[in-house]
């Protein structure tokens, strides 16, 4: 039996049929054959001799024969980018792609959770139109979601760490999951100018636009969930649904009595620890953001602090915190949105997210019972936050299972 499943396609390489939401698309002979050789080798580079030879083997064919084959599926698939160009030497499949087995279930070909590598997560680039390179992720199947930036992460520091890549693979089983790095961090351009907010909600934009998007929904936490609100009021009509988690409206941090002084005495400690390698300063951050974490999931924090962005870059992109203001652009949303915020939110107070909320017009609020900024799997908050989330997104599948607990080694 040969069949696979990929994204909203389902392919009967023995029937020759290929299904987008249980309706057929017709493909002529050889584009049908060169979507097979790609989906049955997934993950895998294949070369353009083998192409040759399973495709074209009775015939003397030109390479411009391959690539109008691969040009005409990528317009089909579109907007999902599942085909990788190798220069010089062939093409990747890159969707996740099952199979399923007698009892209607799938089984995976590759095991979301196996030690990643660059074959099982394929990172692409775009440039911003100021110069900046823009490292990005899509994965999974569904309904698109795109994740905000978060202050800082590294899309593949993020996907070492077990519990963190558990649930972005769950994510992925229902949603077509896009992720990205800021500028100044991860894996895109760390030789950056401009960190001001109005360029960050722009390095959005032509995200969404690189990557051939057209109606999704938007996740964002802290400042990130500032850039989704701006996005969804300058493009109402393109956002299906909104995530917003643990986030302010009018600057962080909040003014009130010595707020000036506190940030400074942050950058500074910033600028002046994080490129060493004691701790110490790094665990400052790590305790206000999960007070809870233990000592496994700690050392991590630290080191995504290390190895996310420079000191400098780390500081200048905080420094614009106060300048995030999108109080008035509240009461413009019109998607479905759902606010998260923990109760005992040491960086973020609660009332933050209980304002947001009041000026989004329908909105549900969720007042999650954790102490974390950031709501991870083994906080007293996950589990709410988890089912209000599925919920949500509608992923119609019963209850969600709380995940596992496994090692970090």
């Amino acid at each position: 039996m040969s069949k696979y499943l990929f994204g909203i396609y389902f392919l009967d390489v023995d029937e020759r049929r290929l299904l987008r939401d249980n309706e057929e698309i017709r493909l002529r002979g050889k584009l049908f054959d060169t979507l097979r050789v790609l989906v049955e080798n997934a993950g895998k580079l294949v070369r353009k001799d083998a192409f040759m030879e399973s495709v074209w083997p009775d015939s003397v064919v030109e390479d411009n024969n391959l690539d109008y084959c691969i040009s005409q599926l990528r317009k089909l698939l579109h907007p999902a980018k599942y085909i990788e160009t190798v220069p010089r030497h062939g093409y990747r499949f890159v969707a996740e792609v099952t199979t399923p087995n007698a009892h209607g279930r799938l089984i995976q070909l590759e095991p979301a959770l196996q030690p990643p590598n660059a074959q099982n997560q394929q990172i692409g680039f775009f440039t911003t139109s100021d110069g900046v390179r823009i490292a990005y992720h899509i994965g999974g199947q569904g309904p698109v979601l795109v994740r905000t930036i978060h202050w800082l992460n590294h899309l593949e520091f993020e996907w070492e760490a077990p519990l963190r890549r558990q649930w972005l693979s769950e994510v992925m089983r229902h949603n077509t999951l896009v992720r990205y790095d800021q500028r100044g961090s991860g894996l895109s351009d760390w030789n950056v100018s401009d960190f001001s907010f109005e360029r960050t909600v722009k390095d959005f934009e032509e995200l969404v636009d690189a990557a051939g998007l057209e109606k999704f929904s938007i996740l964002g936490g802290c400042q990130g969930a500032a850039v989704a609100i701006a996005y969804a009021v300058r493009h109402a009509e393109r956002v299906t649904r909104l995530i917003i988690n643990g986030t302010f409206a009018n600057g962080w941090p909040a003014l009130g009595p010595g707020a000036q002084e506190h940030l400074q005495a942050m950058l500074t400690l910033i600028r002046s620890g994080w490129g060493r390698d004691n701790p110490a300063f790094r665990q400052l951050w790590t305790t206000l953001f999960r007070p809870d974490a233990d000592s496994v999931e700690a050392t991590w924090l630290n080191e995504l602090q290390r190895v996310s962005s420079s000191p400098e870059n780390a500081a200048r992109m905080i420094a614009e915190f106060p300048n995030i203001r999108v109080l008035d652009m509240l009461p413009k949303i019109t998607c479905p949105t759902l606010v998260l915020h923990s109760r005992d939110d040491g960086a973020v107070p609660v009332q933050e997210g209980r304002l947001i909320a009041a000026r989004i017009r329908g909105s549900r609020f969720v007042e999650l019972p954790s102490r974390s900024h950031m709501v991870a799997p083994g906080d007293a908050g996950w589990e709410q936050l988890v089912q209000e989330f599925s919920a949500f997104m509608g992923w119609h599948e019963g209850v969600v299972e709380p995940m596992e607990e496994i090692s970090a080694s």
